[in-house]
């Protein structure tokens, strides 16, 4: 597995710095993109090449918080690529109601169904934040500690489980 961190000679974080992560995506782009070794060796070429598909890689994971909590816990060994999770039966439990309405709105519910059902969202996401952000922010690479990133494990497919909700009611508004 590529280490953007490495790459972008950062420390591994939940929180990478925008700026930092901005700036050497465009030193990489700048430096490695394949048009300036379009007249080198093919060896320099496929170099290039392999490098800028990394750098689009990294900008893409470390630029967005979601797909670098997911990028991190496959680094420390917790989480693999498309994984399936199970959920915990109570977290479940609690969503049982919520996705009640969500089905009742997808079957003809009103605008009023769906601006409670985003405000619960809404809360739902600011709670989740709450907990998962000193979580992410306690994590020590230097010294992993398993238990917090199984806790944060289980805090990314909760988020992933809140995000999908979120696509059903965005998804039936449209139509």
């Amino acid at each position: 597995m590529d280490n953007y961190f490495e790459l972008y000679q950062m420390p591994v974080s939940f929180f990478p710095d925008p700026a930092t992560v901005k700036a050497k995506y465009y030193e990489y782009s700048r430096t490695y993109h394949p048009d300036r070794f379009a007249q080198a060796e093919k060896s320099k070429q496929l170099e290039a090449l392999t490098i800028a598909a990394q750098n689009n890689k990294a900008w893409k994971t470390l630029s967005n918080a979601d797909a670098t909590m997911a990028y991190v816990l496959e680094l420390a060994g917790v989480m693999q690529h498309d994984e399936k999770y199970t959920l915990p039966p109570a977290f479940l439990m609690e969503m049982m109601d919520f996705n009640e309405e969500v089905s009742e709105y997808e079957m003809g519910g009103d605008a009023a169904l769906r601006t409670r059902l985003e405000q619960t969202l809404a809360t739902l996401l600011a709670d989740w934040n709450t907990a998962a952000e000193p979580l992410m922010r306690s994590y020590d690479p230097s010294a992993p500690d398993q238990a917090i990133l199984l806790k944060i494990k289980d805090m990314y497919f909760r988020k992933k489980y809140l995000l999908r909700i979120k696509e059903r009611i965005d998804k039936f508004a449209a139509r």
